[in-house]
């Protein structure tokens, strides 16, 4: 049966960034898939609710770790933390990331060293961490979440767009780098209605404004992102790594004008 390609069963996989969103989806995805997962952002509370509402739900072990990812060495620590609670590790899924939009002459370069920390760092140190790992587990996959400004050009996302760019190309080379045995890939996402476009869902005319420039006439939903990422984590993609899967809706231009003046 095709679908048991899809199945994870008795493996274990580490979520970042899986309080809420698209990590908690994620998490849950994989735990409905059959794994034990490990989930990580700053708010306890929200992690406390995925697990038992989402990954205990669904049979499964959770592992709560309340950390600030933005510190690639913390990051690392989930690695160990899951091997030594689990007794393996199959699967990461680097979601952490982000940057605020900002004008360019308003982007330092402080601003623009922390969103590449944030983006690229704390997902090189958890994934050089797990690879001991997924290679004592007989090999692994690491699925890192990119996004659409990583790849089209918009006002305002210098360095978040800039940072999910050199996210998707260390995808690329770190898959070169760890096959045969643990494959990479990426998830390019678009827009999500998750807790970063509050503002846009609450608000009528500019919900109208960003499914009107989407092909797919809607904003896509952490589910969506999800099952990208356990077709990508599972069986299902044993013959894929170094890939870039865009789950955006069809767009090849930002879907939402943040009105900066020309210089």
């Amino acid at each position: 049966m095709i679908s048991e390609r899809f199945r994870i069963d008795g493996r274990v996989a580490v979520v970042t960034g899986a309080g809420r969103g698209i990590g908690a989806a994620t998490a849950v995805a994989l735990a409905q898939a059959g794994a034990d997962v490990v989930i990580s952002s700053r708010t306890r509370e929200q992690l406390d609710e995925v697990a038992a509402a989402g990954i205990e739900a669904a049979g499964r072990r959770a592992m709560v770790v309340p950390s600030d990812l933005a510190d690639p060495e913390t990051a690392a620590e989930l690695a160990d933390l899951a091997a030594g609670e689990f007794g393996r590790l199959d699967i990461v899924v680097n979601n952490m990331g982000g940057a605020m939009p900002v004008a360019f002459l308003d982007t330092s370069p402080r601003h623009m060293e922390k969103a590449f920390r944030f983006n690229v760092g704390t997902a090189h140190a958890l994934t050089r961490a797990a690879v001991p790992h997924l290679l004592k587990a007989g090999g692994g996959s690491v699925v890192n979440i990119s996004s659409a400004m990583g790849r089209i050009a918009g006002r305002g996302y210098l360095a978040y767009g800039s940072a999910k760019a050199a996210l998707a190309h260390y995808t690329r080379l770190a898959a070169f780098d760890l096959a045969p045995r643990v494959r990479v890939n990426a998830v390019a996402v678009g827009s999500v209605a998750t807790s970063a476009l509050d503002v846009v869902m609450t608000s009528d005319e500019l919900r109208t404004e960003m499914e009107s420039r989407t092909p797919l006439r809607r904003v896509g939903e952490p589910e969506d992102v999800a099952a990208a990422v356990l077709y990508l984590a599972s069986p299902a993609s044993a013959y894929v790594t170094g890939s870039l899967l865009r789950v955006d809706g069809g767009i090849e231009a930002p879907n939402l004008d943040l009105g900066l003046e020309d210089l």
